[in-house]
């Protein structure tokens, strides 16, 4: 992956035309079909494998005539990049020169991705021969293929390009493939410049639209390592950077911002709860990111006169059978003067902040607004996704630390209006502990929301977690959060039990509730990112024993998956021998599952800056789940930090900015 681009394949390497197989570039399948014969027959693929999040490697070999034993002679590579892009060598072992008839069969349907994700992709197109390769045509959108060497044989009405190949002994021969994307004037872009498929940035003209190895954004952030006793960690922090380079965009109007996409195959595109959050959980490794993402989404906020002035855009996010759809716009609009303020935290140079400062104070302005509407409703509360509720529990939570956060962000501006901010914290304080706090004899929990009635709904579910997540103010210190101190003690011991645990991760939705399915995406399956966000409210609240034993837990999981955490997986009991198994339609890579992976990680260190102030804390897990730790190449006030943990969970700065004070 490496968007706008990507190529999907089994691990033979063969491009079959079912399922989602093929080369896309800008939300459409260039090609479909790639499949390599030699004398007729595929190559015996022993290995597949990614060697990067945009590249992947496929080993075969080829029996020939003349072969004795067991061995093979000729072994063919096959050098895949999501650019669009193939290098495919043959090599000879022989003592004698080989002859090799070669083809490769290519076709393509030019589907938009959107449509193949959902099982609805459009007949195989007819090639024409174009130059040294084939072309396929569909309105205002032309793919080609072209290969060096040219072909000696072409068969456009069966996709098919020929070579006779001769290898020397112990020689080998290459032929590169190569795939574009051509839009006509006037070709299938939306007013937006975009194409109108899978929220992928298109071409804003008529021209080839090519992209190499080498135009790929650099990443966003800084090349942060870490090396730990568990070395599966290691291998867990480089791959989730890599994949999340593989997601990093241009935005389509300012290049020079950058954000990462949902991930793939549902959110090719800029999803802004989503980048916002991943901008977050990234700010150890510098504030390039959170402050490309907030830009781009500063460009969409409604800015026009009415009900909706100050929110982000956002769709509808199914929330399971117990409440309706929730809004990631309402989520993205608190989101971003949270994350603004965070950035400052950590080190966003002030004239990026008061650029963006206009935009948070907007955000704010909304969120007033809406928890005390003109016209009556349920006041002091976030109401999700629209004006009559339901009031959702993680909602309240995002809200209320949004509120504090924010108000340092307009302590120098606007004070008046950061006091008003912290009374209205308070008084939501005061509410959501009489009406969301539902006591039992087990000794309470929080509701998962209020109906429009003021009716709680019991069920309990990971997205309390949120109620852990406080957020950083000046001081490197924790905000206060919607629950006290008991209250908050008995949620860490409800998302620590067996009932939310379930090995690899925290469940959906508990065991004990009614409808609980492992395999549910929001009413069972662990979600990577929300127990990236309750390990570290755990950790926070002096839970470290919970909190790492969901560290530990994801570690596991992200093993069985080769270090790419999809997006979320069944929350099937872990059992001895057993493996996490994923779900069918969990985008991976996915960008909070990267970034979550990243987030547990360095939640591990404790690191609490305060860059107006020139202090940073560090106040690393005590247990040290993973043993002793070194993490350099991080960021902090725009400088290179890195530490130590040791065995025991003493911390120790090795490299720090200069003039940047440590405190307990």
């Amino acid at each position: 992956m490496a968007l706008p681009t990507l190529a999907v394949s089994p691990a033979s390497g063969q491009l079959t035309g079912r399922g989602m197989d093929g080369f896309y570039r800008d939300g459409r399948r260039v090609l479909s079909r790639c499949e390599l014969r030699v004398a007729g027959d595929e190559p015996l693929v022993v290995q597949g494998r990614l060697t990067s999040a945009g590249r992947a490697r496929f080993i075969g070999t080829i029996r020939g005539a003349g072969e004795r034993g067991p061995d093979p002679e000729i072994r063919v590579e096959r050098l895949r990049s999501a650019d669009g892009t193939e290098q495919i060598t043959f090599r000879s072992s022989a003592t004698r020169p080989v002859r090799l008839a070669v083809e490769i069969r290519l076709g393509t349907d030019l589907a938009e991705l959107g449509a193949i994700a959902v099982g609805l992709p459009g007949p195989e197109l007819q090639a024409t021969v174009h130059g040294a390769g084939l072309r396929w045509s569909a309105t205002g959108v032309h793919a080609v293929a072209s290969a060096t060497p040219s072909p000696e044989d072409a068969l456009a009405s069966a996709g098919l390009l020929r070579w006779a190949l001769e290898l020397p002994p112990g020689g080998h021969r290459s032929i590169e493939l190569r795939t574009s994307l051509e839009y006509e004037p006037g070709g299938p872009l939306d007013h937006h410049g975009r194409a109108a498929d899978a929220r992928i940035p298109a071409p804003r003209t008529g021209t080839v639209a090519r992209r190499t190895r080498n135009d790929r954004p650099p990443r966003p952030w800084t090349a942060a390592r870490l090396e730990c006793d568990d070395r599966r960690a290691d291998a867990l922090m480089a791959s989730s950077l890599d994949d999340l380079h593989g997601l990093v965009m241009r935005d389509s109007v300012a290049a020079a911002d950058r954000y990462v996409a949902g991930g793939f195959p549902w959110r090719c595109g800029l999803a802004p709860a989503e980048a916002l959050w991943t901008a977050r959980m990234l700010l150890p490794l510098g504030t390039r990111l959170a402050a490309g993402t907030l830009r781009a989404l500063a460009r969409s906020q409604q800015v026009a006169p009415g009900a909706d002035f100050g929110r982000i855009p956002g769709a509808l996010r199914d929330t399971g059978p117990h409440s309706p759809p929730s809004c990631t716009g309402i989520e993205a609009t608190l989101l971003f003067p949270a994350v603004l303020a965070e950035a400052c935290r950590w080190g966003l140079p002030p004239h990026e902040t008061e650029r963006l400062l206009p935009t948070a104070e907007r955000c704010l302005t909304w969120l007033r607004r809406i928890t005390d509407p003109p016209g009556g409703g349920r006041s002091g509360y976030v109401p999700d996704p629209g004006p009559g509720g339901p009031y959702r529990c993680e909602t309240q939570a995002h809200a209320h630390r949004a509120a504090l956060l924010g108000a340092d962000l307009l302590d120098a501006s606007r004070p008046s209006d950061a006091a008003a901010l912290r009374d209205w914290a308070a008084g939501l304080r005061t509410r959501f502990r009489r009406d969301f706090w539902l006591e039992d004899p087990a000794g309470g929990r929080p509701a998962a929301l209020l109906t429009a009635d003021g009716r709680p709904v019991p069920h309990f579910g990971s997205t309390t977690a949120h109620l852990l997540d406080t957020g950083l103010l000046d001081g490197g210190t924790s905000a206060h959060g919607l629950l006290d101190a008991s209250q908050t003690d008995q949620l860490a011991g409800l998302l620590a039990g067996p009932a939310m645990d379930s090995g690899w991760g925290l469940r959906g939705l508990s065991t004990k509730e009614s409808g609980y399915n492992p395999f549910g995406h929001r009413t069972g399956a662990v979600r990577v990112h929300e127990t990236a966000v309750a390990a570290a409210g755990l950790a926070a609240a002096g839970h470290e024993q919970a909190a790492g034993s969901l560290i530990k837990g994801v570690l596991d999981a992200a093993e069985s998956f080769g270090y790419r955490l999809p997006e979320m997986y069944a929350g099937e009991q872990r059992t001895a021998g057993g493996v996490p198994v994923p779900h069918p339609a969990a985008c991976r890579p996915a960008a909070v599952a990267a970034g979550g992976a990243v987030h547990i990680l360095v939640t591990l260190a404790g690191l609490r800056p305060d860059i107006p102030a020139q202090t940073v804390s560090v106040r690393p897990l005590g247990t040290a789940p993973l043993g002793a730790m070194q993490l350099t190449g991080l960021c902090v006030a725009e400088q290179p930090f890195g530490m130590r943990i040791s065995r025991l969970g003493m911390g120790m700065v090795e490299t720090a900015a200069e003039g940047l004070q440590l405190v307990s």
